[in-house]
C-alpha cells in the first residue's frame, strides 16, 4: 500500500474534533511499531527528541506502520527547518514540534513544512515521500495534506498561548506535562495542583481559538480527566512503558 496520503485522514479527523487515542513509540524499532499499529490506535508518536531515533531508523517505523489505521506521527527533536525538510522527505505528514513558545516559533514550524511561497521547504524532485518522483500530483497536494501539532512546555509558551494557537496552518495545540512541570517549579510532579491548573487553561484556550488540544497521559485516570478537559487527542501509553511494566509484572508473579 502506497504511504502517500491524500486527504490525510488523520489532518481531517482532528479539524472534525474527533477523539483521537495514541501510543508513544520510544524503542526506535520498527517491529514494535508494527505491533502497536496493529492494536489499532488512531495515531502513534515515532520520537525524535527523547528516543535514540534518526532518519535511518525512522524508515523502517514508517515501513511497519503501511497499511495501519495508526496514524505516524513525528516529534521532531527541535523545530529546525532542515531537520523538518529531511523528516518530510522521507515520509512524514504529521510533526509534534516541541518546545514552541511563541507566535514566531509557531509560524517557522508552519512555514517549515510548506513549500514556497508559503514556506521554506527545500525542493527535491525525488524522495521517499513522493515516492521517488512518481507523485504527479505531489507538489499541488502535499501543503495541505500536513499537519503540524505545537507542544507547549514552558510559562512563555503558556503566557502566548493565545498567539500561538491562532498562527494559521497549527492543527493542534499539545501539553508536554513533565516539562511544564518542571518550568512551573515542580519537577515530577505534573499532577500539582497548580500544574493541572495551567493544563486545563491550555486546553482551554486552544478550544477558544478553535484548536484541538492534547496530551500524553500514560495513567488512565489522567487520560480520562484531560478528556473531560475537552482534549480530544490523547496519548495513553507508550511501547517503552508497556514493555517495562510487563515485564516486571511477568517477574514479579513469579518471583515472589
Amino acid at each position: 500500500m502506497s504511504d502517500v496520503i491524500f486527504p490525510n485522514r488523520f489532518k481531517q479527523q482532528l479539524q472534525n474534533g474527533e477523539c483521537l487515542y495514541g501510543c508513544w513509540c520510544a524503542l526506535a524499532n520498527p517491529i514494535t511499531a508494527e505491533v502497536l499499529g496493529l492494536a489499532g490506535f488512531d495515531w502513534l508518536v515515532l520520537d525524535g527528541e527523547h528516543a535514540p531515533n534518526d532518519i535511518c531508523t525512522f524508515i523502517p517505523q514508517l515501513m511497519a506502520l503501511k497499511g495501519s489505521v495508526s496514524a505516524p506521527v513525528v516529534r521532531a527533536p527541535t523545530n529546525e527547518p532542515v531537520i523538518i525538510k529531511r523528516l518530510l522527505d522521507i515520509g512524514f505528514y504529521n510533526f509534534l514540534i516541541p518546545f514552541v513558545e511563541t507566535q514566531a516559533g509557531a509560524e517557522q514550524a508552519v512555514a517549515a513544512t510548506r513549500y514556497p511561497p508559503r514556506g521554506v521547504r527545500g525542493v527535491s524532485v525525488s524522495h521517499r515521500s513522493n515516492q521517488y518522483g512518481t507523485v504527479p500530483d505531489y507538489f499541488a497536494q502535499i501543503d495541505g495534506n500536513i499537519s503540524v501539532l505545537v507542544q507547549i512546555e514552558s510559562q512563555l509558551g503558556v503566557d502566548n498561548i493565545d498567539a500561538i494557537a491562532g498562527v494559521d496552518g497549527v492543527d493542534g495545540i499539545f501539553v508536554g506535562p513533565g516539562d511544564l512541570s518542571a518550568a512551573l517549579g515542580h519537577l515530577g510532579d505534573p499532577a500539582h495542583p497548580a500544574v493541572q491548573q495551567v493544563i486545563r487553561h491550555i486546553f482551554d484556550r486552544a478550544k477558544a481559538q478553535g484548536k484541538p488540544a492534547g496530551i500524553l497521559a500514560p495513567v488512565e485516570s489522567d487520560a480520562r480527566r484531560y478528556l473531560s478537559w475537552g482534549a480530544t487527542f490523547v496519548a495513553v501509553g507508550s511501547d517503552l512503558g508497556l514493555f517495562r511494566n510487563a515485564s516486571q509484572t511477568l517477574s514479579d508473579k513469579f518471583k515472589s
